[in-house]
């Protein structure tokens, strides 16, 4: 398996391959509850997932330059070997069932890595559909989904990328409607890595309490003071940063802000598009519309 890195974001597609263009977004978690242990040793949890509209860019070109996989990474950096990238290992993992040709892919990476995006994990799983769809493999979505397990957690809730109560470890997903239609969201990321098994060592489980099953059909006035993340306040605690991110969004005019997944991007709602506050030069922000 080979692997490049480039500064720029313009297609590398060679004369005589075919593409196909995907467009991964990211997710945030609406509450996160942290319940108890799993016999499997995961916790068990409990989050609403909705998708945002800040993407990646990934693009697949057949057939393969090298003999194998090749990835190509432009934007963000992108932390660890190739080889362990989820979009190298779906390619593996559809290997082995189904005699793949070298493909190449190109990943310009906008959304930030470890921020509790699930950027890297809608990678991976956008991987997954794009070789199914490419190679009419005929694979349904049940069976992408439990593919889709076996790269991470998230990544199953990417397979529908549509809002969904999630809960097991993360791949037991119940479709739900949210409010969203015309709201705004913004987010701030302070650069700040926070190791998952760290942020759950911070965290005490609490399975005595109500679960997330009665939001259908909620919004952010209906979350304020009621929905939390349970990694927010330790993290907070731990990384002021991100608290001070928060505390932005707020004397912004967010509707509801938190933190998302482990950390440490937070995020807010908001009725109109968002004017910014001085933010810090180094922290990276962005701003959208939601559907839905």
């Amino acid at each position: 398996m080979s692997a490049s890195s480039s500064n720029t974001d313009t297609s590398m597609v060679d004369p005589g391959q075919a593409a196909r263009v995907a467009f991964p977004n990211a997710k945030i978690n609406v509450g996160l509850q942290v319940r108890g242990r799993r016999p499997d040793g995961f916790h068990a949890l409990d989050s609403l997932f909705v998708p945002i509209p800040w993407c990646d860019a990934l693009e697949m070109a057949t057939p393969g330059t090298q003999n194998d996989v090749a990835l190509h990474l432009a934007g963000n950096a992108v932390d660890g070997a190739p080889e362990d990238n989820l979009i190298v290992r779906a390619y593996r993992l559809l290997q082995k069932d189904f005699p793949l040709p070298p493909c190449d892919f190109h990943l310009v990476k906008a959304i930030p890595s470890g921020a509790g995006l699930g950027g890297g994990s809608a990678d991976g799983t956008a991987t997954l559909t794009l070789l199914n769809s490419h190679f009419s493999l005929g694979l349904s979505q049940a069976r992408l989904e439990t593919l889709a397990g076996k790269l991470g957690s998230d990544c199953p809730f990417f397979v529908s990328n549509t809002p969904a109560r999630v809960t097991g470890r993360g791949e037991v997903l119940t479709p739900i409607d949210l409010a969203l239609d015309g709201w705004h969201i913004a987010l701030l990321h302070p650069g700040v890595h926070v190791p998952t098994a760290a942020a759950f060592s911070w965290v005490t489980p609490d399975d005595d309490r109500p679960g997330l099953d009665e939001w259908a059909g909620s919004g952010p006035e209906d979350w304020k003071g009621h929905l939390k993340n349970d990694f927010t306040a330790p993290v907070c605690d731990r990384h002021p940063e991100v608290g001070q991110a928060l505390s932005l969004l707020q004397e912004a005019g967010a509707t509801f802000a938190d933190m998302s997944g482990s950390g440490s991007t937070a995020y807010g709602f908001f009725k109109d598009a968002v004017e910014w506050p001085a933010v810090p030069e180094q922290w990276t922000r962005w701003t959208g519309p939601m559907r839905g």
